[in-house]
């Protein structure tokens, strides 16, 4: 098994912190006319929003830190990291293609849905290793949070489908997505702490 830097765990750690922040600045920005329930997050990073910089920024900065993880979380099998540094290149493309002020875009959505995808799959293709294995690159746990995040991505489409609360099946997702590999490099260090 291979040594996780520690700079990993930080990178890994800020990518939540930065996004949350991120998506609320850019709702304190925007006022009362927007509604966190129904209204998705690239609303806020929209051309024209009042929160787009914020927003924009938070999206560079998560692209940014998906991207040191994958690079530095070397434990992880390479398929995975390959498709952590997707979604965080994922991000970074939202930048250049903001969604539109009003109505949907085509490149905007299937940039998103590539990025959940990578996202959402990053957890199976990263697991190296078995029992000996720090425990979020396992089996179980890694098919497990795949499962929640496909599901979670499902509940976004419906949501958006009927109009409903697309805006907190979106934060729920990428929450958990921007989280797990925070979770993976913390379990490689507690590993690495462990068999030293």
């Amino acid at each position: 098994m291979q040594f996780v830097p520690r700079w990993v765990l930080l990178s890994s750690g800020c990518a939540p912190v930065l996004l949350i922040a991120g998506w609320t600045g850019a709702a304190h920005a925007e006022g009362s006319s927007y509604d966190p329930v129904t209204q998705t997050i690239s609303v806020l990073g929209s051309y024209g929003a009042a929160g787009f910089w914020v927003m924009t920024t938070a999206f560079l900065a998560l692209g940014v830190c998906h991207l040191l993880t994958a690079w530095g979380l070397r434990a992880a099998a390479t398929p995975g990291r390959v498709a952590l540094g997707g979604g965080g290149l994922a991000a970074l493309v939202l930048v250049a293609l903001p969604a539109p002020s009003s109505g949907g875009s085509l490149r905007h959505g299937a940039v998103v849905v590539v990025g959940f995808t990578l996202l959402a799959v990053w957890p199976v293709l990263a697991v190296n290793g078995g029992q000996a294995a720090p425990w979020a690159l396992r089996l179980v746990p890694s098919i497990a949070v795949t499962t929640l995040m496909a599901a979670g991505g499902v509940w976004f489409l419906i949501e958006m489908g009927r109009h409903g609360d697309a805006g907190v099946a979106e934060r729920v997702v990428t929450s958990l997505q921007s989280l797990w590999p925070f979770v993976v490099a913390a379990s490689c260090l507690r590993h690495a702490r462990q068999r030293a």
